[in-house]
């Protein structure tokens, strides 16, 4: 490998590593377990998964969008007894592993197809929103209200009334940094991360407030927000062991005659999958090189380092989307950046044990919040919004379900209304899974693409394999004339197959958007034929 590639690599690694550490604890600790597992499936995501991966520049670990269902995965399986549900969880994440591992040699990277966008925006979405409730009660440093996601919503005034105001000053602080450090110039905000600021303000403050010592708190500060004294200490900082070896987990697979292990089991892979294809993906568009990732390899190699993880007792991982974007904008050439970044964990957690055991919870609460927030900020809403009013109304239905009931439940909850909508807009039953997609070589090296009916998300799956085998470099029109209904995932795949197919020296063309009424001006809206 040429010099100048592995500096690149090497440099991109290290800062990587330093956004990765405090994300991996914070993320570890969201999900109910120990904050050195995150550091492991990063670890195990650098040093074994960059080796086999189908992808170049992604970042393999853990993920703020898994936070949810481990969490609740060791909720339910220890019902009451965390340690138990950790052990049980971690089998499941063994199992879930394996299964990844099968589709991927079954070639089921395209089955991320199936999901429609509207649905994935909407639980990303609720995710980022249980995420943001659930650390604010951390970030303030008072104990969560006990019940459904909306009962801990509606008593998030009550807790804001209560503050800890040391613990809370840290939180704050830390999501100050967040809010604005971007917006410094670029050069100087690239130079050392926001989440590493977080972690120093997190380690200063911790060292004024003197958290290492259980004793009450009462200063110029806080007596200005508040006549009460404070009880503030160590139960506020990173609980690590004083053996890295201690913190590795067995799975316990007890449970797996059980229709709750197996619902987990399901959970753990559906989501990991979804988020692990669609951030590929979308490093894809961000790579200076445009490289094409081989989804159905990554998604093998995600499931051997999650059940690796499973076994040692790491979190799930997925090929991260903030840490691969970082990666890149750090000047990343290949998958070695994200071997490196494993490396420097691996040191940080040798040499500096004691300097991360200083850090206070609400300075990782900080950047879950932030992370929570973006998921669901109102430009992610506005965005759907300009799609089309039923793109939105879907991306409503599946984030209120999922906030209701639980993910998988809201999912599909989210892809019946999907296909609930398309009926009243003219798809038939007959439709949803079929369509007729055909392909002609008119003249050599001139194909011709041509939809009939309807072509929505649940049918689409033969137009994205049977565009997998044109040739490159020739000349392809996709027909779209014939079409009576195109929904917005099937026209984000036409736009983008196109403009990967024009980048590889080919030409393509879309013909007939004209015969269709699109309901916003939006690209991606839903169109539908304009009848003669």
């Amino acid at each position: 490998m040429p010099q100048t590639l592995v500096y690149n690599d090497l440099r991109a690694g290290f800062f990587v590593s330093l956004i990765a550490l405090p994300l991996c604890l914070g993320i570890a600790m969201a999900s109910g377990f120990p904050p050195m597992s995150g550091l492991i499936t990063a670890i195990i995501g650098g040093l074994l998964v960059s080796r086999v991966s189908g992808t170049q520049l992604t970042i393999n670990g853990p993920a703020a969008g898994l936070i949810v269902v481990v969490f609740d995965s060791v909720q339910t399986l220890g019902a009451g007894n965390a340690a138990a549900g950790i052990a049980y969880t971690l089998a499941a994440i063994v199992l879930s592993g394996l299964i990844q591992i099968a589709l991927g040699a079954l070639r089921a990277g395209k089955l991320s197809a199936f999901f429609p966008s509207s649905v994935v925006h909407g639980m990303l979405a609720a995710i980022g929103i249980i995420i943001l409730i659930k650390q604010s009660y951390v970030l303030l440093g008072v104990p969560a209200e006990t019940g459904s996601i909306l009962q801990q919503a509606m008593a998030l005034p009550k807790a804001i009334s209560d503050l800890n105001a040391p613990i809370a000053m840290i939180g704050l602080t830390g999501l100050a940094i967040m809010t604005f450090w971007p917006m410094l110039p670029f050069k100087l905000s690239r130079t050392l991360p926001a989440p590493l600021w977080v972690l120093c303000s997190g380690l200063l403050l911790t060292h004024y407030f003197d958290l290492d010592h259980l004793h009450r708190y009462h200063s110029v500060v806080t007596q200005f927000l508040t006549q009460r004294e404070f009880v503030i200490g160590p139960a506020f900082l990173l609980n690590l062991p004083s053996n890295l070896l201690d913190a590795l987990y067995l799975p316990d697979f007890a449970l797996i005659g059980t229709v709750k292990f197996w619902f987990c089991v399901f959970n753990i892979t559906l989501i990991g999958s979804l988020e692990t294809l669609l951030s590929a993906a979308a490093v894809d568009k961000l790579d200076p090189r445009h490289r094409c990732s081989d989804l159905d390899r990554d998604l093998m190699a995600i499931g051997m380092g999650n059940a690796l993880c499973g076994l040692v007792g790491g979190l799930p991982m997925i090929a991260e989307i903030v840490r691969s974007s970082s990666n890149i904008s750090y000047g990343a050439q290949s998958g070695w950046a994200n071997f490196f970044h494993s490396v420097f964990l691996l040191l940080f957690i040798s040499l500096g044990a004691g300097l991360i055991h200083q850090i206070p919870l609400a300075a990782l609460a900080a950047l879950l919040v932030y992370t929570g927030f973006r998921l669901a900020s109102p430009m992610e809403f506005a965005k759907t919004l300009s799609i089309g009013f039923g793109h939105f109304l879907v991306f409503i239905v599946t984030l209120l379900s999922i906030l209701l009931t639980d993910l998988l439940l809201g999912v599909l909850i989210g892809i019946v209304s999907e296909l609930a909508l398309h009926g009243l807009r003219g798809l038939k039953l007959a439709q949803i899974f079929q369509a007729a997609y055909r392909i002609e070589e008119q003249e050599p090296g001139n194909f011709h693409v041509q939809v009939h009916g309807a072509a929505v998300f649940s049918n689409f799956l033969a137009l994205k394999s049977m565009t997998g085998t044109l040739p490159k470099g020739q000349q392809v029109v996709f027909d779209l004339s014939e079409a009576n209904l195109i929904d917005s995932t099937v026209l984000e795949f036409i736009y983008h197959f196109c403009a990967e197919y024009r980048r590889g020296g080919g030409i393509c063309e879309i013909d007939g958007l004209h015969k269709h009424h699109a309901v916003t001006k939006h690209p991606l809206s839903v169109r539908r034929g304009i009848k003669a």
